[in-house]
């Protein structure tokens, strides 16, 4: 399967933009005093509703990563393809004027 350099670059940003998000979002989980992410702001009580996000955080890192990564293979390989594409009309042209030597 071929990606094409808009969808290769989507996937980049798409993995950049969701380490962003919850990277603040584990920040902003961490220092919750309200109540919800731990008993009492106390950090050694974390509630039922800190593990899940920080599940749904951790689970999110490793798909933006994932995600990401295929689009960086997605641009290496497009950048192989125009560099062999590049090299293959070298080597034609230097064969015609071999040819017309």
């Amino acid at each position: 399967m071929k990606l094409s350099r808009p969808v290769s670059w989507f996937l980049v940003a798409f993995g950049v933009w969701s380490w962003i998000v919850w990277t603040t979002f584990v920040k902003n989980l961490w220092k919750d005093t309200s109540g919800l992410a731990f008993h009492h702001g106390d950090h050694s009580a974390p509630t039922a509703y800190f593990w899940i996000h920080l599940t749904l955080a951790i689970v999110s890192f490793l798909l933006g990563t994932a995600i990401g990564v295929l689009g960086l293979r997605g641009l290496r390989a497009l950048r192989a393809e125009a560099a062999n594409a590049a090299v293959t009309a070298t080597e034609k042209q230097s064969a015609r004027v071999d040819a017309d030597a």
